[in-house]
């Protein structure tokens, strides 16, 4: 029963598509999964144009847009996971984001983004023939940000822009933790347990942020005519997880259950940023953000000797990114017409001694006159962990992204 609960505990540990950082928020999404960005290695915040949209740690960048941009995003991954002589594969498909932002001229420019931040997401049997002994284990959940934004060039400056947005958070989380009839061999302290029932450790909860009802990010971008930059910062906040613990015999008997609050304190984010454009149409990027965590994070653990706590360590990623932008005459050949992308990046994530390595190539498909773009994603990369754990994770994803661009309410041109 040791090594049994020894996998569960190291899949559900140490291994969301990807596994790491389960029990504690789960895998981060970058940038809010934008397809765009995601094709030139998450690089680009500064660059600016009525096909880029909104960027989560860039709020100030819309000032910029001319055009009305609507965005929707879908992820497709896959991940394989290895640690001798245990393999795990998994696959999932999310709709990491959604982005929409009008121009209003002077008056600067609004935008309303719908963003997955977090995700777990794991629903697997696990048999062990030679002990007949198996275990069904379930993690569902998301954190996401509604984040409204308003941003506006500076009158007399109008190369230098400032924006701010709110993120208020909702979601829920769901683990389900189930051991079959089968109780030989249960660690003396489990002995409870040893009958015919299955027994089921179940979880369940909902996000919010404590004593507020959002956190804020505020940014300032300049646009010159080959360079352009942003710097920006997002206050810490703590997130709030209250959870009610059930233990269930054969989905029979249930105990009472045990309610209990969780908080997280998320440190402040520091962002920034660089496009270099060459020859009008190509566009040389590089992005850093820092978070410093300080606090270990609390897990959802439970029964079963779960751990209690995720290690944390500083959260840093820099991303680099090359794009050739299409032209935007509608009767160049297509190819001239296509924006194409390529880029890569390293990130050292907030669970302690987690290591991702990522490159990535972008198109951007042109559909018809008015704008309207499908860009394509192809995104690889691996994960390792150092210390005990020593997991690795390789995982590809595609992710498409529809930009559509308009000019509501714009007079027509004569």
């Amino acid at each position: 029963m040791n090594k049994f609960l020894f996998l569960i505990l190291c899949v559900a540990c140490f291994a969301s598509a990807s596994m790491l950082g389960m029990d504690a928020l789960g895998e981060e999404q970058v940038h809010g999964g934008m397809t765009n960005t995601a094709g030139r290695g998450f690089a680009g915040g500064a660059k600016t144009g009525d096909a880029e949209g909104l960027s989560v740690v860039n709020p100030a960048r819309v000032a910029f847009d001319t055009k009305v941009v609507f965005n929707l995003n879908f992820l497709i991954d896959l991940t394989a996971i290895e640690k001798d002589d245990y393999a795990y594969s998994s696959n999932n498909i999310g709709l990491p984001s959604f982005n929409f932002s009008f121009p209003m001229g002077a008056y600067g420019a609004l935008g309303l983004s719908l963003w997955q931040h977090y995700s777990s997401n794991m629903d697997e049997d696990v048999k062990d023939t030679a002990s007949n002994m198996d275990a069904q284990v379930k993690y569902q959940g998301s954190i996401y940000e509604l984040v409204p934004t308003y941003a506006v060039r500076l009158p007399f400056f109008r190369m230098l822009s400032l924006g701010g947005s709110a993120h208020f958070v909702i979601g829920s989380v769901e683990r389900s933790l189930s051991f079959g009839p089968d109780n030989s061999a249960v660690d003396k302290k489990d002995s409870w347990a040893t009958n015919s029932s299955k027994v089921t450790d179940y979880v369940s909860g909902n996000w919010e942020i404590k004593n507020h009802p959002a956190y804020y990010s505020v940014a300032l971008q300049y646009r010159g005519r080959q360079s352009s930059y942003f710097f920006s910062f997002t206050t810490p906040y703590v997130l709030q997880n209250d959870l009610a613990y059930n233990l269930r015999f054969s989905e029979l008997d249930t105990l009472v259950p045990t309610r209990y609050t969780r908080e997280i304190k998320v440190p402040a984010l520091f962002a920034t940023g660089v496009n270099y454009r060459l020859y009008k149409r190509h566009n040389v990027m590089m992005d850093l953000q820092w978070r410093a965590w300080e606090d270990d994070i609390e897990n959802i653990a439970g029964s079963w000797d779960m751990p209690s706590v995720t290690k944390t360590q500083n959260d840093f990623m820099v991303s680099v990114g090359y794009q050739r932008d299409g032209s935007s005459l509608f009767y160049d050949p297509y190819l001239e017409r296509t924006t194409f992308r390529i880029g890569g990046w390293m990130k050292s994530w907030y669970v302690k001694d987690v290591y991702e390595y990522g490159g990535s190539l972008g198109a951007g498909l042109p559909m018809g006159k008015k704008g309207t773009t499908i860009d394509l994603a192809l995104q690889g990369g691996k994960r390792t962990t150092g210390g005990d754990g020593n997991w690795e994770e390789l995982f590809f994803g595609i992710r498409i992204g529809l930009m559509g661009v308009g000019t509501w309410g714009q007079s027509r041109g004569r």
